[in-house]
């Protein structure tokens, strides 16, 4: 039995979202850090870890971590034609500084801020892996292994993806020099893969897939030469984020990007096209069949001015959505799901447009960005046996359990609420937010500051 097992944990879960809805006492047997059993209508025993309100954490499969480190530097106005392509030279010149112990630094807060927000694991969408003059370290997975180093030290699951980026724009462009410390043949790529395994190896549930970058930075030839490097690991791209990305990519090939990507590439349940914001029907239809997932990132992609993705028509065609923090200006759970929503309901000139019939929207939402993230990240996801043991604790004190129980909390939590609303985090069996702040929460801000006011002042 569970509960008499050596080394395992019982958590007794008054209120829990499993997979097929609300139950009402629940114990959750833990053992190694995954989900053993599931066993609703339980009373509580002696030994139980007792509960409130529990639901399953939500993979946050976009991130580029340095980038947190920029957060509210680039927003300055009276500049003519501000956009995504000018916020990226700023970044480029910004990038320049950060070595590997800035980027362990700024990495752990980033994670640190994600465990608080209610995301467990990250696809870390990493291209930094050059010294500041474009030089190979020594160990080519030297930045690898400070991401890693970051994720043991916050406990958050790491999906690491590492970034294959040769060329400046479509059809092979010459990169410029600010994009030196990202390049790499396929050979030195292979490599990098290695080393980057190497890393991770003694990483509890860690996953390693690749990234090619997006169309306009790998050629044809190169994108078919690197994607058995990923193996049985996920294959995550940028992909018509913009419009100009869009136009550069019918001059040069006479297609979309999405619909390039979907007749040349096999495009399948391992794949997450990352900001797929730019489609038309054909394209949507043939993404949502392919069964890859559309990896969104509404607060970055409104940062950035990107454009709004046709979830809904989406979800209609059977497709499957997660929410990243891309850029992580902000890192919040629930206004990447909130935003997502008022997104469509701008467009649609509507109410609820993501929620599905007999549910709440804030649950709608939800469960796909669990379904999603697990999906585009390699691993199971939800409250279920095999899953790891990632449970969201949602505060039983507050707005959220005022009157009010089962679908009701997470629209609360969604729309009216937020990170104050989350009470523990626990990852892998392992309760790494206590209250609302993160075990090694000082520590690890003060580091960052220390790290972060250099940079700047440098």
């Amino acid at each position: 039995m569970i509960g008499m097992t050596e080394g395992a944990t019982v958590w007794h879960v008054e209120q829990a979202l499993l997979p097929d809805g609300w139950a009402r006492d629940v114990r959750i047997g833990v053992v190694s850090g995954k989900i053993a059993s599931i066993a609703a209508g339980q009373p509580v025993r002696a030994g139980d870890v007792r509960i409130g309100i529990g639901v399953p954490a939500i993979g946050n499969l976009h991130s580029h971590a340095f980038q947190r480190a920029m957060a509210g530097l680039t927003e300055i106005g009276g500049h003519e034609g501000d956009s995504f392509w000018s916020w990226r030279d700023l970044m480029y010149r910004f990038v320049g500084a950060i070595g590997p112990d800035a980027m362990e630094a700024i990495a752990a807060r980033a994670y640190m801020d994600m465990l608080e927000a209610g995301f467990c694991r990250v696809g870390e969408f990493h291209y930094l892996h050059h010294d500041p003059e474009g030089g190979a370290y020594a160990d080519p997975g030297e930045m690898a292994a400070r991401l890693a180093a970051a994720a043991a030290e916050t406990g958050i699951g790491l999906t690491l993806l590492p970034v294959f980026y040769a060329h400046g724009g479509f059809g092979g462009q010459r990169a410029s020099a600010a994009q030196r410390r990202f390049l790499h043949s396929p050979d030195s790529f292979a490599r990098l893969m290695a080393a980057s395994r190497a890393a991770l190896d003694g990483l509890p549930d860690a996953v390693v897939g690749i990234a090619p970058h997006s169309l306009r930075a790998v050629t044809p030839d190169e994108l078919a030469e690197i994607l058995p490097l990923a193996e049985e690991g996920p294959v995550h791209i940028h992909i018509a984020e913009q419009m100009r990305e869009v136009e550069d990519c019918l001059a040069w090939s006479g297609a979309r990007p999405v619909r390039w990507l979907l007749d040349h590439a096999p495009v399948d349940r391992r794949w997450c096209l990352v900001h797929a914001t730019h489609v038309d029907a054909g394209e949507l239809a043939d993404m949502a069949r392919s069964g890859a997932v559309a990896g969104l990132c509404p607060i970055t992609e409104a940062n950035l001015g990107d454009g709004i993705f046709p979830a809904r028509a989406f979800v209609d065609a059977g497709g499957t959505f997660g929410v990243g923090s891309d850029s992580n200006v902000r890192i919040d759970l629930g206004e990447e799901l909130r935003l997502l929503e008022y997104g469509q309901r701008l467009v649609a000139r509507a109410r609820n447009v993501l929620g599905e019939p007999g549910l709440s929207t804030g649950r709608s939402l939800w469960q796909r960005a669990v379904t999603g993230g697990a999906q585009a990240l390699g691993v199971p996801g939800g409250l279920a046996v095999g899953a790891s043991a990632d449970l969201v604790v949602l505060r039983d004190d507050g707005d959220l359990a005022l009157a009010r129980s089962g679908d009701a909390m997470l629209d609360t939590f969604v729309f009216a609420g937020g990170r104050r609303d989350i009470a523990d985090v626990w990852r892998a069996g392992d309760r790494v937010v206590i209250d609302g702040r993160h075990r090694d929460h000082a520590a690890i801000e003060a580091r960052y500051r220390r790290v972060v006011k250099g940079l700047l002042e440098a």
